[in-house]
């Protein structure tokens, strides 16, 4: 013991920590937040520190690579000694801590803890929240199978709709026009390196914050918040109905930490690792792909929602969702902190909630947006084939083999998320079709990898022969006006 204290002293003597770690766990705190309400912010920081350890041990074995990034899931599920319980318990553990920052700021909402002077620390924790999104999503893009392959589709479609920098966004994004080896090695620059230094900062800073304002009273009802009188206030009550930290309260963080992280560990045990599911490919899609839970809610809204408002919708609500949330301790900085007497906020939480759980729920029944045996239903239809070239009907073979009906209608068959193509030849020029065909745009996913330059040739061959029979195929007039001036003249004219 005389050895282990010497050997603490000359470390205490250079590092000087253990004046700081004192006044860490001693800290005072109001008897009654050692409460079980109270438990979950410490229980994320737990899970956090999970997700940093299993996602290291992952990396050491993780290829991000388009050609080995599948394989190397597969080795670590079937061949590296409990790989498959670390994968399952970095994949479940991304679960818990998603729902447990939910429950936090819903609880910390509800007991009035945003007001002042924690203005600043509910809106770091907002930015928390939107970290542990990206974090989860980036994390499914990692695993590189259907799902993840169509899920990150339709976030580059979402990426894409930004008025003026949605091109360069998803060009960013991807690495390129199409989904390839530059997304996958961007995603996990994405998920190892930036999105966790930015966690660590910020959580960091959230729990300076903590420690320096304290953590918020009990909400006792008539108990107001004014910002003239609130920190002289609760330093009193510190002083006069204090406790410190540890051990009075700490326990409970403890014993509610070790209990989610038995959790994490049985589900890892019982439902095992998430994916891989098959080999990421874009022509295939009868796989039916959803998003994990999280984003369940916005995938079903997404289908039932007309096409024609999806774009508001994904432009204008997340953006008003953060600015009401990062406003909220502003416009809601005093007053009463019980929610037994703020009914608006108890309906709002329940509102959000019910709502929440309703699409997620209809996920599981809502149709994604292809219907995923549309173009095996009939074959294209005779006259939209009769009177055509060889090359014209070779794209028509194109176009049935790659499954484009799954989302395109053609003669009243066919998928309805996209538009219909039976004069599709009337609204692009040929090199629109090309540029869509091979970059995609919208909620088309881009085919350029996935299509030789002959069939490219010979699908959009097809598609320039889907018009009416009284209108002509749109024609670029500035391409029209530069191929006239390229041709030579005739000896008589002047």
């Amino acid at each position: 013991m005389r050895v282990i204290k010497n050997i603490g002293e000359w470390f205490d003597h250079r590092l000087q920590l253990a004046a700081p770690i004192r006044e860490v766990v001693e800290h005072p705190v109001p008897r009654n937040t050692a409460s079980w309400f109270y438990v979950f912010g410490s229980a994320a920081l737990t899970v956090f520190l999970l997700q940093l350890v299993t996602g290291i041990l992952l990396a050491l074995i993780y290829v991000p690579s388009a050609g080995e990034a599948w394989s190397s899931l597969q080795a670590l599920n079937h061949q590296v000694a409990l790989g498959w319980f670390i994968r399952a318990m970095h994949g479940w553990g991304s679960n818990f801590m998603v729902a447990i920052v939910l429950i936090h700021m819903a609880q910390v909402f509800l007991f009035g803890a945003h007001k002042y002077p924690r203005e600043l620390t509910w809106i770091i924790g907002v930015l928390l929240l939107l970290m542990t999104l990206g974090m989860a999503f980036s994390g499914q893009v990692l695993r590189f199978d259907q799902d993840a392959y169509w899920g990150l589709g339709i976030g580059a479609s979402i990426a894409s709709r930004v008025p003026i920098i949605g091109p360069a966004v998803v060009k960013l994004m991807l690495g390129g026009p199409i989904i390839a080896g530059a997304t996958l090695s961007r995603f996990f620059a994405l998920h190892v390196f930036v999105i966790p230094g930015m966690l660590i900062a910020f959580v960091s800073l959230h729990v300076l914050m903590v420690l320096k304002l304290g953590i918020n009273e009990w909400p006792m009802p008539g108990r107001i918040v004014k910002r003239a009188t609130y920190e002289v206030e609760y330093h009193a009550l510190t002083k006069s109905e204090g406790a410190p930290f540890f051990p009075y309260a700490v326990w409970k963080d403890m014993f509610f930490a070790a209990f989610i992280l038995m959790a994490i560990a049985a589900c890892a045990y019982y439902f095992g690792p998430f994916g891989p599911t098959g080999q990421p490919d874009p022509t295939i899609i009868q796989t039916a792909p959803k998003p994990d839970y999280f984003f369940l809610w916005l995938y079903a809204l997404l289908s039932l929602l007309p096409p024609s408002l999806e774009t508001p919708f994904l432009l204008i609500g997340p953006v008003l969702v953060i600015i009401g949330l990062i406003l909220l301790p502003f416009l809601s900085g005093e007053g009463e902190k019980s929610w037994k007497r703020r009914p608006i906020a108890v309906l709002t939480v329940l509102m959000i909630a019910i709502t929440l759980g309703t699409f997620t729920r209809m996920a599981q029944l809502a149709p994604w947006s292809p219907r995923m045996n549309a173009w095996s239903g009939e074959p294209v239809p005779d006259r939209y084939i009769h009177g055509t070239t060889a090359l014209e009907r070779q794209g028509a073979l194109v176009f049935q083999l790659k499954q484009c009906r799954n989302c395109h209608s053609l003669g009243n068959t066919g998928g309805q998320r996209g538009p219909t193509l039976d004069s599709v030849a009337v609204r692009l020029t040929h090199d629109q079709l090309i540029r869509q065909v091979i970059q995609g745009g919208g909620n088309m996913p881009a085919y350029g990898n996935n299509l030789s330059p002959a069939e490219t040739t010979a699908l959009v061959a097809f598609l320039e022969s889907l018009h009416p029979a009284t209108q002509s195929p749109a024609r670029d007039a500035a391409r029209d006006l530069v191929l006239s001036e390229s041709k030579p003249r005739s000896a008589t004219q002047p």
